[in-house]
């Protein structure tokens, strides 16, 4: 199963919750490169990451026999050679001001002023476009979309439901 959405919109946080209410079941994270903005610049070709780690990784718990394996990935179905690994993709879909002040409350809590407001023009100019991008291209592909604005109880509650 692929935890899909924007950063910042709670892929982590439910994928957590789901390996603990899930029984024999393990997670994969992936972290999105740093130029990710130069990726959308130049096309969102989704198949051009490297995900052989991810990949090798995935092979490894698919022998250990597990009722889940959850991928916290963002780009769920999109990437060709993740998407024959994915039974089920759910994209949370949640709204752009809320994943972008949850992002700068986990990123920046230390930050000076001046790496916050750099961060903000870069988003501005150049990063919500990654973020539309995953508007456009992973929410509509996704079995289920669900409100990211609801706790993650409630949406763990509601995926849970769906695999039933």
């Amino acid at each position: 199963m692929a935890i899909a959405g924007v950063s910042g919109g709670g892929k982590t946080a439910v994928t957590t919750s789901l390996i603990q209410k899930l029984s024999n079941s393990k997670a994969l994270y992936f972290d999105g490169p740093d130029n990710i903005i130069n990726w959308v610049e130049s096309g969102s070709n989704y198949n051009l990451w490297n995900l052989t780690p991810l990949i090798r990784d995935l092979q490894v718990l698919r022998n250990q026999q597990l009722n889940y394996i959850i991928l916290d990935f963002p780009f769920a179905y999109k990437h060709f050679k993740i998407s024959k690994f994915i039974d089920f993709a759910v994209f949370i879909d949640t709204p752009l001001d809320i994943a972008l002040a949850r992002r700068m409350v986990r990123d920046f809590r230390t930050a000076s002023v001046k790496n916050i407001l750099a961060d903000m023009e870069n988003y501005i100019s150049k990063g919500r476009k990654g973020y539309i991008e995953m508007l456009n291209t992973i929410k509509p592909n996704s079995d289920i979309i669900i409100d990211g604005i609801k706790p993650v109880s409630e949406i763990v509650c509601h995926i849970c439901e769906q695999l039933e």
